[in-house]
């Protein structure tokens, strides 16, 4: 990573309340640091925590917009606290990882980890990747126009688009902003097939197998039988569709 000019730049100015707020969990102190300043000089407001340990205090008392998580940590490892902390949020997480293994992105990705990125990475991609899922969070939050639905019932669920809720009467369904965006993306079009590569989120995550994880993800909480799925259809070879009550 070339954090050299990053490293020498002088202190940054006070951020606005408003600029996003960033944790980032990695045991390496320097990169920690490395990353702070980069994200800071970037327009982002950066926590920081050594381990998952600090960062569950971290938690306790900050709200954050995206979660950057590394790996390999001493104590519990990046993994676990990914599955722990999706059990009771949805914020944003970037997991970063020294290994290459495809196997670990897949995992990652079947736990609800949003995006993925390899050490050693370009400052640059993790800024770009970082926007990207920020980007999709609010695009699920923006005001939409007239001509798009507030929301749409299948079953017994009704998703809302503005806000991008899911309900089963009185119960939420908890979901990650990937799962939020796929869900927003065929809602939008119920009825109609929505291609794989429309689906795919941007960079590491686009391609059919990540797709494919993400939809059974969503399957298993929506699907009374996901061998036989009602609502979220599979259209071999091109894509998927959510199947919604007529109004």
């Amino acid at each position: 990573m070339s954090f050299t000019e990053t490293a020498a730049k002088p202190p940054r100015k006070i951020l606005p309340d408003e600029a996003p707020h960033v944790l980032v969990v990695d045991d390496d102190r320097r990169l920690r640091e490395l990353l702070a300043r980069f994200l800071g000089d970037n327009g982002y407001r950066v926590t920081t925590a050594a381990n998952a340990a600090e960062a569950d205090l971290r938690l306790v008392t900050l709200v954050f917009d995206a979660i950057v998580l590394d790996v390999m940590m001493p104590g519990e490892n990046g993994f676990d606290f990914a599955r722990r902390f999706r059990g009771g949020s949805s914020v944003p997480i970037l997991m970063l990882t020294a290994r290459a293994d495809g196997r670990d992105r897949i995992n990652g990705l079947e736990i609800g980890v949003d995006d993925y990125l390899a050490k050693p990475f370009e400052p640059r991609e993790l800024l770009l990747r970082l926007g990207n899922i920020l980007k999709r969070t609010i695009v699920v939050d923006a005001p939409q126009s007239s001509t798009r639905p507030e929301f749409v019932r299948f079953g017994p669920f009704i998703y809302g688009l503005s806000r991008g809720d899911l309900r089963k009467g009185e119960e939420t369904i908890r979901l990650t902003e990937r799962e939020r965006e796929i869900l927003t993306l065929l809602a939008e079009r119920a009825g109609e097939v929505v291609p794989r590569e429309e689906l795919a989120a941007q960079g590491s995550a686009a391609n059919d197998r990540t797709v494919d994880v993400q939809m059974n993800r969503l399957r298993r909480k929506i699907e009374p039988d996901q061998t036989d799925p009602l609502y979220l259809q599979t259209v071999r070879g091109v894509g998927y569709r959510l199947m919604t009550d007529r109004p």
